[in-house]
C-alpha cells in the first residue's frame, strides 16, 4: 500500500471527475490520500471532500503565497478547525521566495502561527519551502528550541543543508514527482541519503506529474511512479519503499487510522 501524503483535490483540475481520480488511486495501490489546505477561508471545500471519501483526510492552513490574505487567522482558529476528525495536519505553510507573491514578513508571521498550532495540537505541520533555505533553517531551529513540533518538508526541492537540518530537528522529508525528473540528480542524491524512517512520498497533484506522465495533470495514482524511482534510488524494492513510507506516514500523521476504512 502507498499513501499520497500531499495532494490538492479541491483544485478545479479535478472538479468534473473527482470520484474517478480517487478510484484510480485505489487501483494503483494508493489507499490513503491527504488533501491539503491552501486557504483557511476555503476550508469548507477541503473538509467536504475528506468527509465524502473514507480514504481521504485533510489539513487546515494557509499557503505562504496566500499568507498576506489571512494574517487574521489565529492559532486558536487553526486549533479549533483541526478538531474535526478528518483533519490530520496543519498547513501547508512556510516560505516561498521563488514567486514572492506574498510579502516575506507576512509569510514568516503566518508560518510561525502555523508552527504554534502544530505544537499545540501535536498534528504534523506541512511545510512549504522554496528558494528560502537559510531563513527556513533559522526559523525551524529557533522555533524547535522554543518547543518541538512534528513536521514534514513537503515536495522537497531544496538543498542538502535544509534536508539535513530538518532531519536533525526531527522532521520528515517528502518526495514528489520532481524526484523522477532527468534534471534532478541532486534531489535523488539527497533522497538516497535520508534516514529510512523519515521519508514520505506525495504527488502535490495536480502539479508536478512524475515521469512518464510529465507535462500532464498529476493525480494521486501517480504516487506509484515516484515511489518506484525512490526505490531505485535507494537500492530497494518498491514493496519495501511502499511499506516504509506508509509506516512513516502513519507515525507522523498519527490521527489517521492504521486500518483501512
Amino acid at each position: 500500500m502507498l499513501v499520497d501524503s500531499h495532494c490538492h483535490l479541491d483544485f478545479p483540475d479535478f472538479a468534473t471527475e473527482l470520484d474517478d481520480v480517487v478510484r484510480r488511486a485505489g487501483y494503483a495501490g494508493v489507499r490513503r490520500l491527504v488533501t491539503i489546505s491552501t486557504r483557511v477561508r476555503e476550508f469548507d471545500k477541503i473538509r467536504a471532500i475528506a468527509e465524502r471519501f473514507p480514504n481521504v483526510w485533510c489539513s487546515v492552513g494557509t499557503h505562504p503565497q496566500n499568507a498576506h490574505e489571512e494574517l487574521d487567522i489565529t492559532v486558536d482558529d487553526l486549533v479549533r478547525l483541526s478538531e474535526h476528525p478528518k483533519v490530520v495536519a496543519i498547513g501547508e505553510a512556510g516560505l516561498d521566495y521563488h514567486y514572492d507573491t506574498s510579502p516575506r514578513e507576512a509569510q514568516e508571521q503566518g508560518f510561525r502561527t502555523h508552527i504554534a498550532a502544530a505544537r499545540t495540537t501535536g498534528l504534523p505541520l506541512v511545510i512549504h519551502a522554496r528558494s528560502a533555505d537559510e531563513d527556513m533553517i533559522s526559523i525551524l531551529r529557533e522555533e524547535t528550541a522554543a518547543g518541538a513540533f512534528p513536521a514534514v518538508l513537503h515536495c522537497f526541492s531544496s538543498g542538502r543543508a535544509l534536508a539535513e537540518a530538518g532531519i536533525a530537528l526531527g522532521l520528515y522529508v517528502s518526495f514528489s514527482g520532481i524526484l523522477t525528473f532527468r534534471n534532478s540528480p541532486e534531489i535523488r542524491a539527497i533522497a538516497k541519503d535520508m534516514p529510512s524512517d523519515r521519508i514520505l512520498v506525495e504527488t502535490d497533484a495536480p502539479f508536478l506529474a512524475p515521469v512518464p506522465h510529465r507535462g500532464k495533470r498529476n493525480e494521486p495514482a501517480f504516487t506509484r511512479e515516484t515511489a518506484k524511482v525512490l526505490a531505485e534510488t535507494r537500492g530497494v524494492s518498491l514493496e519495501e519503499i511502499a511499506s516504509q513510507t506508509t509506516e512513516n506516514f502513519l507515525r507522523l500523521f498519527s490521527k489517521v487510522p492504521a486500518e483501512e476504512a
